[in-house]
């Protein structure tokens, strides 16, 4: 709490924001409202646009309080796209996708009749992105491929790797699995000295291997991904991915792959070993290969509250 105050304190817009996102779930009730009211006044003061959304969905997923309709009025006070496209992202967040697409119909009239190609992509992106969500994966492959069409023209070698990324993804949603490998594979060749981007790569061949039933090559990925996206914001998608798979494992009593694949964890990522020696242990006692008193006894070396949390969780999986 004290570091988000600080950073609110230095009018450091970016960063309050990237530690709302990362601690947002270890605040209080009380701590978590103050924060809010103080980044909200930050957010207008400096007309942080992406700052107030995450508050604002915040303040709507958490605390249930409605600031949606004044985020509006900011909107049409505004007029400028920054404002505009930002609302448009939180009605996505919040899943009212028509109200999103709406905005971003808008938004592609303007920005084309001002010849702003950048920001066309960006909308053309996240137009995507609504539709892989809504399963109109032929719409959402369409409206990247017009993206990358105009990251291309501008240069934008990072930002197309990330939408090439996205689209092989969304090629293995639509059953065409050979391609996406392929598609990835060729991205991959190009993201070697950007770990976030590699992420990235990882975490879609993760789901790939996961569909095909390899949990051994979902395990590598995982492992991959979240050594790429350390201190990245895909540091807690990676760790999601493989919580995931390991829920699955423990739900279809797969319990000798987990075992069996921890210790790479434990011993790449050594600063989480007590976490994954946990899991270890979990699934030798639910195989029947340790007692409870020793599976216990690696559990009470974790300290951490959310990933004791997330211990339990697993524990409690069945099928």
């Amino acid at each position: 709490m004290e570091e988000i105050l600080r950073a609110i304190e230095e009018k450091d817009t970016k960063k309050v924001a990237n530690l709302l996102y990362y601690k947002v779930d270890d605040l209080s009730d009380e701590d978590l409202k103050e924060a809010l009211e103080k980044a909200e006044k930050l957010a207008l003061e400096c007309r942080d646009f992406e700052l107030y959304k995450l508050v604002v969905y915040y303040y709507h997923e958490l605390l249930e309080t409605d600031k949606i309709h004044e985020f509006e009025k900011i909107v049409e006070k505004e007029d400028n796209f920054d404002a505009k496209f930002n609302l448009a992202d939180l009605y996505f967040l919040i899943g009212e996708f028509e109200k999103s697409l709406d905005i971003y119909r808008q938004l592609l009239e303007e920005e084309t009749e001002k010849g702003n190609m950048e920001n066309i992509a960006k909308v053309y992106y996240n137009m995507g992105l609504i539709h892989e969500e809504l399963q109109e994966y032929e719409k959402a492959l369409e409206l990247m491929e017009k993206a990358k069409e105009l990251l291309e023209e501008l240069g934008k070698e990072e930002e197309l790797l990330h939408v090439r990324i996205y689209s092989g993804y969304i090629k293995f949603e639509m059953g065409e699995i050979s391609e996406a490998k392929a598609d990835l594979a060729e991205v991959f060749r190009q993201v070697r000295n950007k770990p976030s981007l590699k992420a990235q790569v990882h975490l879609a061949y993760e789901e790939i291997f996961e569909e095909e039933d390899n949990y051994d090559g979902a395990f590598q990925e995982c492992f991959y991904a979240m050594l790429e996206a350390k201190n990245s914001e895909y540091e807690d998608v990676a760790f999601d991915a493989f919580i995931d798979v390991i829920w699955q494992l423990m739900v279809e009593d797969n319990f000798e792959l987990i075992y069996k694949n921890m210790d790479m964890f434990s011993k790449g990522i050594p600063e989480m070993g007590d976490f994954f020696e946990a899991i270890k242990a979990i699934a030798l006692y639910k195989d029947g290969k340790i007692g409870l008193e020793k599976a216990s006894e690696a559990v009470s070396k974790v300290k951490d509250r959310r990933l004791l949390d997330l211990l339990e969780f697993l524990s409690e999986a069945e099928a």
